[in-house]
């Protein structure tokens, strides 16, 4: 079985809750990420241990392997710092493959991100990643197979320098570079999925930040809906997920901030300030927004049509009486949790519905 985990929204909607959710009960044979990079924040509560992925997928505690995709920057020094990590939770880390041709991000990639008064007033994560894309269409490549031949390594990273116009001292991301590509549990090389039977493709962020589909120039420079996926496999059943209200972090637009939104705080809530994402902004769902999203991405769009598509509804715990949502430019109000969600499938036309009563995979129930 081939599933994906795709978000509906600006980001945070729960996409590695679902993911720890769907490893347990698919018998999931390897997690792929295949979209943005390291500037994913996937929150997995699981036997008591917290943690939030960046650099592996969100299947991790449950010990399955991650497939870093090409369509995806990688971290050497954040790769190290997770395993660190992770290390202390877990009897061994599984397995993490990367693409040959996966772009490599730099401590020169960081800097301009995070010293761009642009990408800043835009919104950014402040992780390089906008900014290493952008270096790669620019022909300045640095490949996680580069890596590998010290002569290469250095010859592009080098060039890369000269790209930006600064320097920066690079002896403890080489370092890290080298220690990260002698890690016998870091595989790179000739590794195909379509070894797995079982295959999860974790999303980064959400459709309404999608590059094509998003609201430029407030977008990610990725695409998060199906195109990446469908460059690797034929087809998926795709598990949409949105939160029960909106939420956005930054700058960027977002509708209904108007309207009194009855949500608890949830104190487990991961990245709530950031330095360069800005304020974390809560408001009533969107449905609007919502569909739109789903009928950008044509994938998406005739999996409804067929009704091949479950959609989790997450943070159900954290809402109050009455409930709200806006469709068709109207805010419509419920009276029970059990009404709100009904109204969505139904407003939607998604049968499957799934949500979360509380922040693991065992508080995911069918509606």
């Amino acid at each position: 079985m081939k599933v994906a985990v795709i978000g509906l929204g600006f980001g945070d909607e729960g996409k590695g809750l679902v993911t720890d959710y769907l490893c347990s009960k698919l018998d999931t044979d390897v997690v792929v990420r295949y979209s943005g990079g390291q500037q994913a924040g996937h929150t997995v509560i699981r036997d008591g241990n917290r943690h939030v992925f960046s650099n592996l997928g969100s299947g991790t505690l449950q010990g399955v392997p991650t497939y870093w995709s090409k369509f995806c920057t990688v971290d050497p020094m954040g790769i190290i710092n997770e395993k660190k990590v992770l290390e202390a939770v877990v009897d061994e880390v599984p397995p993490l493959y990367i693409d040959p041709e996966a772009p490599v991000t730099t401590p020169f990639d960081k800097y301009a991100n995070q010293n761009s008064d642009k990408m800043l007033k835009n919104g950014t994560c402040g992780c390089g990643v906008g900014t290493t894309f952008q270096r790669e269409e620019d022909f300045y490549h640095l490949q996680w197979k580069d890596l590998y031949i010290d002569s290469v390594f250095e010859l592009k990273l080098k060039a890369i320098e000269d790209h930006y116009g600064f320097s920066i001292d690079t002896d403890e991301f080489i370092n890290q570079c080298r220690k990260v590509r002698d890690d016998r549990r870091i595989v790179t090389g000739e590794f195909s999925i379509f070894e797995y039977d079982n295959i999860l493709f974790e999303g980064s962020q959400g459709l309404l930040l999608d590059q094509h589909h998003g609201f430029f120039p407030h977008v990610t420079r990725s695409n998060t809906g199906s195109k990446n996926i469908l460059k690797l496999v034929d087809d998926v059943t795709p598990w949409v997920v949105t939160r029960a209200y909106q939420t956005r972090h930054g700058n960027g637009p977002m509708t209904l901030e108007n309207v009194e939104l009855n949500v608890e705080d949830n104190p487990n809530e991961t990245n709530v300030s950031n330095k360069y994402q800005g304020k974390f902004r809560k408001s009533v769902l969107d449905l609007d927004l919502i569909s739109h999203g789903i009928q950008s991405d044509s994938f998406l769009r005739h999996k409804l049509v067929d009704g091949d598509i479950n959609l989790v509804i997450t943070c159900m715990d954290q809402m109050e009486k009455p409930l709200k949502l806006k469709y068709e430019n109207r805010i419509i109000e419920y009276k029970s949790p059990r009404a709100f969600m009904i109204g969505i499938r139904g407003l939607l036309g998604i049968e499957n519905v799934f949500y979360s009563k509380g922040d693991t995979a065992e508080d995911i129930v069918p509606l």
